[in-house]
């Protein structure tokens, strides 16, 4: 049997008692120690951890920062990929915030609760590993599907969009608007036996009603005035491959029955044509409308939605995809920074805290536009809550600590963890990258039963 190896954590850290403290809770990864700058230095160029800790109170400045900063300078200029979880004392926030604005990936405050170090320290693993196969294969990930998550909630969808692909059947995409929709439909497509076909897409609510339905059957020369030539529509371009219908909803009533025959009988005739042209294409479709309602009160066809709607896939919003809202932030942040359009280097506490308590009404499209704006306002390495216009004054809802953001995603993770290896606490621990002592203190602290 293959053994998996164990990923790699450099624990820098003077104090000799605090270092076999933390090797044992961490028992889970592969542990290297030091303690001072150049055993850090020579162990991130020997080891390559993916994860570091830091205490920045090291010799010969222990009860200062200047030498631990000056630590975190070098490691990230060695070895940019790495995050680096840097320790202060309470009293030394300042410091703490001058390291994320140095590149930190978090920080934690001493005297250290090893449950919250070892929640901190998995995550950072995680976003490590995600980042790290994005690079290997980056237009593999965005030709699939193109999506970021880690939430349980977007990972069905993904499952869903899965298993669909190759049938043969209509999908309707539900979901409100800025959800990805179009990127889900783009991956059916991908993952598909079409896939070597044309992904030809229309937004129904964005053409006038006289216009959709020359948009979506072509039209023949001379069938309306201003038809000079032989038009080609979209049905028709997407031969062989997909055809999306984004906003299905705002599709006026004649272009309905026109639409449900060529579904019934896979046949269209161009505006001004009299001839039957078969078309063989795979229909998706989408709204944010309650087609249930339009169709009680007659604004959509019941017939139409039936054909339209063999699969059903409802698509979460942002904010119940659980973490995602982050992680999303930090990719389109590494995006403008492949671009060369910033040189920040990520987000303060202050602005993740928020971007984790927003509650993105406009979905990713709202988080994307909120980033771009932060790339251009940003003065600093870092990007702000103000820069990202997340400030107090402007939220809707009350912020909570980072802390409580933290606690709640933990509880999740533990609690499907729990249910995913059937109350099994050594395979949880594995699935989360924790040791077996850590997750029984988190259980206990966070009053979470095996059952």
């Amino acid at each position: 049997m293959t053994r998996v190896a164990k990923q790699k954590l450099l624990i820098v850290e003077d104090d000799i008692g605090l270092q076999s403290q933390l090797e044992w809770a961490f028992e889970a990864y592969d542990v290297i120690v030091a303690s001072d700058r150049k055993a850090a230095l020579s162990a991130v160029r020997n080891h390559k951890p993916a994860v570091v800790t830091l205490d920045l109170g090291l010799p010969p400045d222990a009860d200062g920062a200047t030498e631990g900063l000056a630590t975190l300078r070098e490691i990230v200029a060695i070895s940019p990929e790495t995050k680096v979880i840097v320790a202060s004392g309470h009293e030394a926030r300042e410091s703490a915030q001058t390291a994320i604005a140095l590149g930190a990936h978090d920080f934690y405050a001493k005297p250290i609760n090893i449950a919250d170090l070892g929640l901190i320290v998995a995550r950072a693993f995680h976003i490590h590993a995600l980042e790290a196969e994005n690079q290997k294969t980056p237009r593999a990930a965005s030709s699939a599907n193109g999506i970021i998550t880690g939430s349980a909630e977007m990972m069905e969808v993904l499952r869903t969009i899965d298993k669909v692909a190759d049938a043969e059947a209509t999908v309707m995409l539900l979901g409100a608007s800025g959800t990805g929709k179009e990127l889900l439909a783009k991956a059916i497509h991908t993952k598909s036996s079409r896939s070597r076909g044309n992904f030809v897409a229309i937004n129904c609510a964005a053409i006038p009603d006289t216009l959709l339905e020359a948009e979506l059957f072509g039209h023949e020369r001379g069938a309306f005035t201003g038809a000079v030539k032989m038009t080609v529509g979209k049905i028709e371009m997407a031969q062989g491959g997909t055809l999306f219908l984004d906003e299905i909803g705002d599709v006026p009533a004649q272009t309905q029955v026109k639409l449900l025959r060529f579904l019934q009988e896979r046949v269209i005739e161009r505006i001004g044509g009299r001839k039957a042209i078969p078309v063989d294409t795979r229909v998706v479709t989408a709204t944010h409308q309650d087609l249930a309602t339009m169709m009680r009160e007659g604004q959509f066809r019941e017939d139409l939605y039936f054909r339209l709607a063999e699969i059903v896939v409802k698509v979460p919003t942002l904010a119940e995809r659980d973490g995602d809202a982050v992680l999303l932030a930090r990719h389109f942040l590494q995006l403008a920074r492949d671009a060369k359009r910033t040189k920040a280097k990520g987000f303060t506490p202050d602005a993740l805290a928020a971007i984790a308590e927003w509650p993105w009404t406009g979905n990713v499209r709202e988080l994307e536009n909120r980033v771009k704006r932060a790339t251009i306002m940003a003065d600093g390495a870092m990007i702000t809550a103000r820069d990202l216009d997340l400030g107090a004054a402007a939220s809707p809802v009350k912020r909570a600590e980072l802390r409580v953001a933290r606690e709640r995603a933990d509880r999740l993770a533990i609690a499907e963890a729990i249910a995913a290896n059937n109350g099994n606490l050594s395979a949880v621990a594995r699935d989360l990258d924790i040791s077996r002592p850590m997750l029984y203190d988190l259980m206990n602290s966070y009053g979470i039963s095996k059952g």
